[in-house]
């Protein structure tokens, strides 16, 4: 439940929108307010439960007390979806499109309230948290757009007979977020369930809890029927429940290796499709006829996006041994102009990172990197802004390390954090064999003016989401998703219809039937 909203008066005078942060807690800094919400409102947790307090990153404040949902939580949200299933599963696809339409619409007139309290409960700049706002937008109306062109297929048989498909909804599905994008993940998973008929039980990251529940209020508001999106909280115990629960069809998930694993396993008990958008050590690959400028752009992209807490981030970046100096020099000269501060100011590039425990850990990378022989060229330290109100917040500056080896630590592990390691190499036959040589596979990106070479590399680069000459681009009109430990399935683009309908068969026959009996 919210607490006060204490970071409300932190806000810079000089930002807009102070009244939008207002209308989030009803009108009142003092009110506090249930952060679950199914069955068409917010609910308050039933029986007594140890509430986790959740922390502004800028500033080390506690921002709201989470009541985690337990069996009983879960159960009412899980039976809420499926009546709400009973009823959504039957209109058209136009007729759900309306309603999805309407949504997107109410996003972009409250774009920046969400994105404000997106920043506050994440770290990440203003700037950032408005385009992951836009994102949730245009992946609600991509799908809105494919709700009605949902189809079967027509087979003509001998005889006359012939047999169709139906493309029929899963029932209940579960969305399991994580806490770099909340609010965006949460529309990435919602948009394709509701879009094949489903309804949805989405649980958001413990961390950041705060923007999935509007994201349900504005469904509400659209007109979707109650029940239709439901949003728990809690952290792995919730997430427990809602895997094993009977009601419950599917399962998506974003989130780390390990914790992915244990979902598919719970899943496997009930037989359950899952789609798993996990980790990833990605590698960039620059050779050195790149268009440098555009290179450096790139690896920064690819390292620096929301404090370097991006999934598909290409943090080994693998340079041709030719251009390593000239690329080295402005990539660093570039990483310390970074801007950190408060995320609320426009002029901000870097925010803090999410919590405490995930900063030191960051940091302990970077400590650990050097004690294997890396050399850092800058950053990787804590950092305290100047603004005395920022002092308590998880700040570090964002890091560069050189004279990296393929076994360090900090090229092996993901790190998750604004720490680029730089590698050189001399072939292309080298760079291939290296950049694939790790357990994971979401991304990968090359650098080049040779676009035969560049399609070559990427046709051999182990890995679900590739990028030439950019980076980390995610438009919702294609797959994204994972090769090897990285995950199952995908989000976004025409494909992800399937991960969220199954395929009737029925066959018809226009004659007798030809027994053997």
């Amino acid at each position: 439940m919210l607490r006060g909203l204490a970071w409300f008066s932190r806000r810079p005078a000089a930002a807009p929108a102070a009244a939008a942060l207002r209308s989030v807690s009803t009108g009142s800094l003092d009110i506090t307010i249930p952060l679950n919400f199914w069955a068409g409102k917010r609910r308050a947790v039933q029986e007594k439960c140890k509430k986790e307090s959740v922390y502004e990153p800028a500033t080390g404040r506690i921002l709201c007390d989470l009541e985690p949902c337990g069996a009983v939580e879960v159960d009412q949200a899980v039976n809420a979806a499926k009546s709400a299933f009973d009823y959504w599963s039957k209109m058209s696809g136009m007729e759900r499109a309306r309603v999805m339409i309407e949504a997107a619409h109410m996003i972009e007139s409250r774009r920046e309230e969400i994105a404000e309290m997106e920043v506050v409960n994440n770290g990440k700049s203003i700037t950032e948290a408005r385009l992951d706002v836009d994102s949730a937008r245009l992946c609600i109306e991509y799908y809105a757009g494919l709700a009605s062109t949902l189809a079967g297929q027509h087979v003509q048989l001998p005889g006359g007979s012939f047999a169709y498909t139906r493309r029929e909804p899963l029932g209940v599905c579960v969305g399991i977020g994580a806490w770099n994008y909340p609010f965006q993940i949460a529309a990435w998973k919602s948009a394709p369930a509701l879009a094949c008929g489903n309804s949805m039980v989405f649980k958001p990251s413990p961390v950041t809890p705060l923007t999935a529940v509007l994201l349900a209020e504005i469904y509400a508001k659209a007109g979707a029927p109650e029940g239709l999106y439901n949003v728990v909280q809690g952290g792995q115990e919730t997430g427990s429940l809602l895997c094993h629960h009977p009601d419950v069809a599917k399962v998506s998930f974003t989130g780390s290796v390990p914790t992915g694993m244990k979902i598919m396993e719970m899943a496997s008990k009930g037989v359950k499709p899952v789609t798993l958008e996990l980790g990833g050590k990605s590698p960039l690959i620059i050779f050195q006829d790149s268009d440098l400028e555009n290179a450096v752009r790139g690896a920064l992209m690819a390292n620096f996006l929301s404090q370097g807490q991006v999934c598909s981030n290409g943090t080994r970046v693998f340079v041709q041994r030719d251009i390593m100096p000239e690329f080295v020099e402005e990539v660093v000269k570039r990483t310390q102009a970074i801007s950190i501060g408060d995320p609320l100011l426009e002029s901000t590039r870097m925010g803090p990172l999410v919590s405490r425990p995930h900063l030191d850990k960051v940091l302990s990378f970077v400590d650990q990197a050097k004690k294997e022989g890396a050399t850092v060229l800058c950053g990787g330290e804590p950092f305290a802004p100047s603004d005395p109100k920022l002092r308590g917040g998880y700040f570090m500056t964002p890091c560069v390390l050189v004279d990296c080896t393929d076994d360090m630590t900090c090229v092996k592990e993901e790190i998750f954090g604004p720490v680029m390691s730089v590698l050189s190499f001399e072939t292309e036959e080298e760079v291939l064999q290296r950049a694939n040589n790790t357990t994971m596979g979401l991304a990968a990106g090359v650098f080049t003016r040779d676009v035969r070479r560049a399609h070559r590399v990427v046709e051999q680069l182990k890995a679900g989401s590739c990028f030439i000459n950019n980076y980390n681009i995610t438009p919702v009109e294609v797959p994204f998703g994972g090769y090897k430990m990285s995950g199952i399935g995908r989000e976004n683009g025409q494909v992800t219809i399937e991960y969220y309908s199954q395929l009737k068969t029925v066959f018809v026959e226009m004659g007798d039937v030809d027994s053997l009996f």
